[in-house]
Parts: C-alpha cells; sequence; structure tokens
C-alpha cells in the first residue's frame, strides 16, 4: 500500500486523527445490531473497524474476531477500547488492506464492512475489496456492507461522485477525507460487477447497505 500515495493517504489520515475520531465513535450502528440479530458463527470478521465497536458485538456471536483496519493509530484505539471486556480473549487485531485480506479463503462466517468501502480511493479497488469479502467469506457467511450515499439529505446529487470531508480537530485544525459518495444504482452496480452475492439491497440513514454472500456459482 506504501507504493500507492492515495490509498497510504487514507491510512495516515486516520492515524492522525484517530483518538478523537475514537472518542466520537461510542456505539454499534443500529443497522449493524439489526444484522446481527439471530446470526452466529464460528469466525467473525470487522473490515475497516476502526476503534472496535462493531468487533465487541460480533464477540458475543462468534468464537473469534478478526478486527481488520489500515490504520496503526485506529488499532491502537480498538485494542484500548476492548482491553477490559469480555471480548479481549475473543478479539484479534490484524493491520490490513481491505483490497488484500490477510486471511484465508472461506473462512468468515458473520462479518461487517461498514463505512470503509468509500473511503477506497477508486472504482477497481472498491471492487476488489468486495472480491476480498466473498473469498474469505464461508459458505453460507453472510456479511453486511455499506457506503455513504447520494440518499444522504447533506448531498444534493444524483450521481456518485468523488469528494473530500473534512474532520475537525479540537484547536480547529481541519483534516480532509477521500470519499465516494454512492449512488444506489451505482452501490448495486459494483455489487454486481464483483464476487459477492446480493441478498438484500437497502438505503438506511443516508447509507446504501447490502447483506451479501459470498457468490460461489454467481452468474457473471
Amino acid at each position: 500500500m506504501d507504493d500507492d500515495p492515495a490509498r497510504a493517504g487514507v491510512r495516515d489520515t486516520y492515524d492522525w486523527i484517530a483518538d478523537h475520531f475514537s472518542a466520537t465513535r461510542e456505539y454499534a450502528w443500529p443497522e449493524v445490531e439489526s444484522f446481527l440479530d439471530s446470526r452466529d458463527g464460528t469466525v467473525g470478521l470487522d473490515l475497516g473497524c476502526g476503534n472496535g465497536r462493531h468487533a465487541e458485538p460480533l464477540a458475543d456471536l462468534t468464537d473469534r474476531v478478526l478486527a481488520v483496519d489500515v490504520s496503526r493509530g485506529l488499532l491502537r484505539e480498538a485494542r484500548e477500547r476492548v482491553a477490559d471486556t469480555d471480548a479481549s480473549a475473543a478479539v484479534r487485531l490484524v493491520q490490513g488492506d481491505a483490497a488484500s485480506l490477510p486471511i484465508r479463503s472461506d473462512t468468515v462466517d458473520l462479518a461487517v464492512y461498514v463505512a470503509t468501502l468509500h473511503h477506497l480511493p477508486d472504482r477497481d479497488l472498491r471492487v476488489t475489496s468486495l472480491d476480498e469479502l466473498a473469498r474469505v467469506l464461508a459458505p453460507g457467511g453472510r456479511a453486511l456492507v455499506s457506503a455513504w450515499s447520494t440518499a444522504h439529505d447533506r448531498f444534493d446529487a444524483e450521481d456518485g461522485f468523488d469528494t473530500t470531508v473534512d474532520w475537525t480537530l479540537p484547536g480547529g485544525e481541519r483534516v480532509p477525507r477521500f470519499y465516494h459518495i454512492y449512488s444506489p444504482e451505482e452501490f448495486r452496480a459494483d455489487l454486481d460487477a464483483s464476487g459477492v452475492e446480493p441478498v438484500e439491497v437497502f438505503v438506511s440513514s443516508g447509507n446504501c447497505y447490502a447483506v451479501v454472500a459470498d457468490g460461489e456459482g454467481k452468474a457473471t
């Protein structure tokens, strides 16, 4: 990843803002909680785990959770968050790139990939990351994928587009973060172009969501 300035920039941005960003990310998203309800498995995956807020509920439902993020700063925050919880023994923190996962194929039963896909700086990488998600999902496994959408009321656009959204640190420093804002149609198109099999696709709270399977035998 260091050879690609755009991808390294995403990592460096979140290393820089990690502690303040983590302080604002306390609770699991309702959509994640709904997805996890009544599911379980042996191996869970929190892809783009941030401070680990979704690794904790995954640990309640699986024997082992791989919490993957490209940012060492966010992984440090996740380590501190889970250290004194019941999840600490189950959660393994891994630095990794969503487009090249350091995980064996067909091993993950339950995955959460939220608020991360939209930070990958080009379409090929985004589709490749979905291919990687399909690769690591076990037969019968399920994942929840999300990305920020043009359906959000802060945007006045019908087509997907690239932009930056500033993060404001204490003291007023503004740190730009890359986003690809998906239209719902484009989100579905990228799912269809990848190795995942969409089971349910919907929009909620200004985000595109999909529940996906591994796509084995998917028509191409």
